[in-house]
């Protein structure tokens, strides 16, 4: 972990600058939100038990009595009519078996709805919690007829109107998701803050990795013992970033190859990744000034079959006996397989890798072993670039921060405090 120094005035701006950015796009995502909110939100009113049109008889004229009551005659027999299409048309099956009968008005049917709301499969992806459902619940009986309510309408109702209330597409800012948000501008804040500090020329520590420190040993013994040095770049493609941080970790050794006139082998699995590593080894021979030196041979593709490369590979292990061999990528089944016949030729042997599962395999055949994300600092440490510096020690911070909060986070629930957890519920 690095340690993060607030000394100069210019860097004290910066981070004021930012957050105070972050706090008017806070301010600004909340206002709007409320305002839509407020504005889907309906308000209570009172339902009239009278049907709408109905005359009073007060204001029916006395010679209209017989008039009247035929009107009221043809009015019920519509309104039975309509009842019963209405029933027919609405889509009640769409509801739970458990939501046929009758809403009764007690807390059982409210929490019975609220469950059901909570798991409706177009409000899954809301992360609704009960006071939310029960919201809805309690606006959807206020714009539905109390006469002869059922469960379903009620459900049906409560889940088109959750719909339209938490239907964020056209929101640009989720309050709920407002601890994403921050987490993301701290870490962007760490690594801009660290970035600058490595542009400007600071020295940056990172502790001394063994495995990365024995790259020159590992050469210089290929270099005195006249045999060549293998790197096996794992058997993923270049869309996957342990592949990507292997590679890198290639241009370093190609290039202590090309100072020590050393040979180099680079056999692949997939035919972007030998088209990359014959870039990088080439780019690192002529940093070195000896691109005549530079085979492109060396670098082969040998078949995307796992276990047939994987034979292959022992294969030029038996014939050429190299001194040294580095396995940094994505491996499975094979680690053990490579590591075991690395041994057996007498090589001095450096893995790296982020599968969990084959690291012991590493650790027990292997002189040297970057475990998970030594192998992604592999690059930051050994070019000292400033851009990768400061991204590693932003990371850093960032982690540091994340151990923080989750040991503050337990001693407040021992405490029985649960506002600090519930703030890091993400919906």
């Amino acid at each position: 972990m690095s340690s993060l120094k607030l000394n100069h005035k210019k860097h004290n701006y910066l981070l004021m600058s930012v957050l105070l950015a972050f706090l008017l796009l806070v301010a600004a995502g909340f206002a709007r939100a409320s305002v839509e909110v407020t504005a889907e939100t309906p308000q209570n009113t009172q339902i009239s038990n009278e049907a709408p049109g109905a005359s009073t008889p007060e204001s029916a004229p006395a010679g209209s009595t017989a008039t009247t009551e035929s009107q009221a005659a043809d009015t019920a027999q519509s309104s039975s009519e309509t009842v019963l299409t209405v029933k027919a048309t609405e889509p009640v099956l769409d509801a739970p078996a458990e939501l046929a009968g009758a809403y009764n008005g007690s807390e059982e049917h409210i929490k019975m709805l609220c469950t059901h709301i909570i798991k409706a499969r177009s409000l899954a992806a809301k992360d609704l919690e009960e006071p939310d459902a029960r919201t809805l619940v309690m606006d959807s009986l206020a714009q539905l007829p109390i006469e002869q309510l059922t469960l379903a309408q009620i459900y049906l109702h409560a889940v088109e109107l959750g719909v339209k209330r938490y239907d964020m597409s056209k929101h640009y800012f989720n309050p709920k998701r407002a601890n994403v948000l921050i987490a993301g501008i701290l870490l962007l804040s760490f690594i801009g803050y660290f970035t600058y500090h490595a542009r400007q020329g600071k020295d940056m520590f990172i502790r001394k990795i063994a495995g990365l420190s024995a790259i020159d040993e590992a050469v210089g013994r290929a270099t005195e013992m006249g045999k060549p040095v293998l790197f096996v770049p794992g058997i993923y493609d270049m869309d996957d970033i342990q592949t990507i941080a292997g590679v890198s970790i290639l241009g370093h050794v190609a290039k202590k190859t090309a100072e020590y006139e050393t040979n180099l082998l680079v056999p692949c699995t997939r035919s972007l990744v030998m088209s990359t590593s014959q870039e990088v080894v080439r780019e690192a021979y002529l940093k070195a000034g000896r691109i005549d030196s530079f085979k492109a041979d060396n670098i082969r593709y040998l078949t995307d079959d796992q276990f047939g490369y994987v034979a292959g590979v022992d294969g030029i292990m038996m014939r050429e006996k190299p001194a040294a061999n580095f396995y940094l990528g994505v491996f499975f089944a094979e680690s053990l397989i490579l590591a075991e016949t690395g041994h057996h030729v007498g090589a001095i042997q450096i893995a790296g890798t982020a599968m969990v599962h084959q690291i012991p395999f590493f650790v027990a055949a292997c002189d040297y072993t970057l475990i998970g994300e030594e192998l992604f600092a592999a690059s930051a440490y050994l070019t000292r670039e400033p851009m990768q510096l400061g991204t590693l020690k932003g990371q850093d911070v960032g982690k540091l921060l994340i151990i923080i909060v989750i040991a503050l986070g337990i001693v407040l629930e021992t405490c029985g405090i649960t506002f600090f957890s519930n703030w890091f519920i993400t919906h």
